[in-house]
């Protein structure tokens, strides 16, 4: 299934603001306070967290489809 506007979107602010391309996928919960920390120690390792959890979410809810 190809990437829509909305997935791209997300995929930006994720690289831009970790902590809200989390909150905007997962709401308020340990993921959010696992991206904040990681953030706050280093900033590439909040990008990667906040990609990694967009793409696991996004594969759970498309293999659910």
């Amino acid at each position: 299934m190809p990437l829509t506007g909305s997935d791209i979107i997300k995929i930006v602010i994720a690289v831009i603001l970790p902590p809200l391309g989390v909150f905007l996928e997962r709401g308020c919960g340990a993921d959010l306070l696992i991206n904040i920390l990681l953030t706050v120690l280093g900033y590439i390792p909040g990008i990667i967290h906040a990609l990694y959890v967009k793409s696991y979410y996004q594969n759970a809810r498309r293999s659910m489809d």
